[in-house]
């Protein structure tokens, strides 16, 4: 019983590190200027940027209080390679993101550098070797990748996951939503299977994005930027890699592999995407490009066959349904066996 009080007082200091960052923020950014346009909203109005960092701050304060809380109470060193290592990569990712945040929209590192810099992520879980090296993949089964795993698929999968979760957003609530739907399914199957400290961490992670939902909800009171973006994909990776449930993490990522085709069609036709709809005078949404290269333009194409006119926040809430879906049937296929 006493680890279930640990998450509790964990999660408690986490999200008041993190409403605390969040409402000071949005008061700094006004007064800075540091602000970007809501571009699904037909006055465009002006939001606060980067408030994601804090997600990244208060995850990373209910950690170490979880890590305190064993070491001082239990007296024992609970996962503290896992944990640090994992807090170190979070907040290194979100860095990463504050870099481009502050940099500009479009404006920001190269690509290049980016995709070097997102590499060089993982060097926390390469260092402590995170992981097995044998991996469960869908439809394959069993694969023994030796080295192979911890010096190369390691970053790939970090640097592939940060870029996909940054990819599909661009609406309020959208990336906090996901992002919590995720983390959830994530802690159920890990305690399904006896991972706990898995489990743990992506309880803490989902605490504070629960409260960041709370501020980027329609109308957005702020932005989660790439801060929260990075962080919060390459932190999803790291858990499927430690806690090695590869094959549930593939498939509860189903929508981002979706989103990556959809964008590689964009670019076959010679369009670098954007998730954005266009808005009319009241706020209704219409589709960016005559082709879907998003699964945002598609949640606008299908739900205006059923609504007169579609808002950012039907967007939202359909894709969190379509990502709830793809959680419950990746716990089905996985926990009962059938791929």
């Amino acid at each position: 019983m006493h680890d279930i009080a640990y998450i509790i007082i964990s999660c408690f200091i986490g999200v008041l590190a993190t409403s605390i960052g969040i409402s000071s923020w949005i008061k700094i950014t006004y007064r800075l200027g540091f602000l970007g346009k809501d571009m699904n909203k037909p006055d465009k109005p002006l939001v606060p940027e980067a408030g994601g960092v804090w997600v990244a701050v208060g995850a990373s304060f209910g950690i170490l209080t979880l890590i305190a809380l064993y070491r001082y109470v239990d007296g024992c060193f609970y996962k503290i390679e896992s944990f640090m290592a994992l807090s170190l990569l979070l907040f290194m990712a979100s860095f990463l993101g504050f870099l481009d945040d502050i940099l500009g929209w479009k404006k920001g590192l190269r690509a290049r550098w980016r995709i070097l810099f997102m590499g060089l992520l993982a060097l926390p879980l390469v260092v402590i070797k995170a992981g097995v090296s044998t991996m469960s993949l869908p439809f394959l089964g069993q694969i023994n990748l030796g080295w192979i795993y911890p010096l190369v698929l390691v970053p790939i999968g970090i640097l592939g996951a940060s870029n996909a979760f940054n990819m599909l957003a661009g609406y309020n609530g959208l990336e906090a939503g996901m992002g919590f739907i995720l983390m959830v399914f994530t802690a159920v199957y890990s305690w399904a299977i006896h991972v706990y400290y898995v489990s743990y961490a992506a309880i803490i992670m989902a605490s504070t994005l629960a409260v960041f939902l709370y501020y980027n909800w329609y109308p957005a009171r702020v932005f989660p930027g790439n801060s929260m973006t990075y962080g919060v994909g390459a932190y999803y990776a790291s858990l499927v890699i430690l806690g090695n449930f590869e094959k549930f993490g593939v498939l509860l990522f189903t929508l981002y592999f979706i989103e990556l085709v959809l964008f590689l069609r964009g670019l076959k036709n010679g369009v670098y995407k954007e998730n954005f709809g266009i808005p009319d005078s009241n706020g209704f949404l219409k589709p960016p490009y005559p082709k879907t290269y998003s699964l945002t333009h598609f949640a606008i194409k299908f739900l205006s066959r059923f609504k007169d006119g579609v808002r950012e926040a039907d967007v939202v809430v359909f894709l969190l349904a379509l990502q709830l879906i793809v959680g419950v049937l990746s716990m089905i296929l996985v926990l009962g066996n059938i791929i």
